[in-house]
């Protein structure tokens, strides 16, 4: 078993085990309106420097292909998810609880409500609501896993250092995606045994997803294009998710503005710091 094997390997147990998590903590625990936007905030910005800095010059540089294939794959993958967040509006990312003190002042200017009934998110009416959520998330993640398959297929050391920086954003935001899953599950009367299915199930999409892609890719000619248009695709799905989702969401807030933009940059830096381990694509 090669270095890239393993690593892989460990990538895909934590960040099922992160997804687990993530369905686990309203079980246990009240994740509060203020701590779930500061991670928001920190995911944005490591996605948005991922998308930049990692799978967008990658796409670039894996040959026969040029700059315009990849940014035509990297606009399709952003419009595909652009319309998935519109057809299912599936991510329900604001947690804010009784009791969790925030200033709604320009919440307010902008329509923009939150919910603080004994601690669950406000679930639109509807019997099957959790569906379309868990329809939404369940793509998404299977992207998600195409973008980790694809980077550590594409490593050219056979180290999977690449790999990193999209491990770490994924690792980051399943659990706020499970965590959606299971607060809008609870909010529609979805019984403890079917919550628990489904988040095993979901946990498991995006490591099966991210196998799948990396054992049936070869880097070789004939597969480069594929590999260079997924790496394109995740990018600009990336791109989607940090300025379409996560960064809107957080806007709104003005509160711990500060505290906000500054996890927003530390995102950024961390995925350019990423690129200085990895060195040259």
């Amino acid at each position: 078993m090669n270095t890239t094997t393993t690593l892989l390997g460990f990538y895909l147990a934590a960040i099922f085990a992160a997804s687990l998590l993530g369905g686990w903590l309203p079980r246990r625990f009240q994740l509060t309106h203020t701590r779930t936007q500061l991670i928001m905030s920190l995911v944005a910005g490591l996605m948005l420097g991922v998308a930049f800095f990692h799978l967008i010059p990658h796409s670039a540089l894996t040959p026969p292909v040029d700059v315009d294939f990849t940014m035509l794959w990297s606009v399709m993958g952003l419009v595909f998810m652009l319309v998935l967040l519109r057809l299912f509006h599936f991510h329900q990312h604001d947690f804010a609880l009784a009791g969790d003190t925030c200033d709604h002042g320009d919440a307010d200017a902008h329509s923009h409500t939150h919910a603080h009934d004994h601690g669950h998110v406000s679930a639109p009416s509807g019997p099957f609501t959790w569906l379309g959520l868990l329809l939404g998330l369940s793509v998404h993640t299977v992207v998600d896993g195409i973008a980790l398959g694809a980077v550590m297929r594409a490593e050219p050391t056979g180290g999977g250092v690449l790999g990193l920086g999209v491990f770490l954003a994924i690792l980051l935001h399943k659990p706020l995606d499970s965590l959606s899953i299971e607060t809008v599950m609870i909010a529609t009367g979805q019984s403890s045994l079917r919550r628990r299915w489904i988040n095993v199930g979901f946990s498991l999409l995006c490591p099966l997803a991210a196998l799948v892609f990396w054992s049936a890719v070869d880097p070789t000619l004939a597969d480069s294009l594929l590999l260079s248009g997924a790496l394109a695709f995740s990018a600009g799905a990336f791109i989607c998710i940090a300025l379409g989702d996560l960064l809107p969401e957080i806007q709104f807030h003005s509160h711990d503005r500060g505290k906000l933009t500054g996890l927003f940059l530390l995102g950024l830096g961390l995925a350019w710091a990423i690129g200085l381990v990895e060195g040259m694509h």
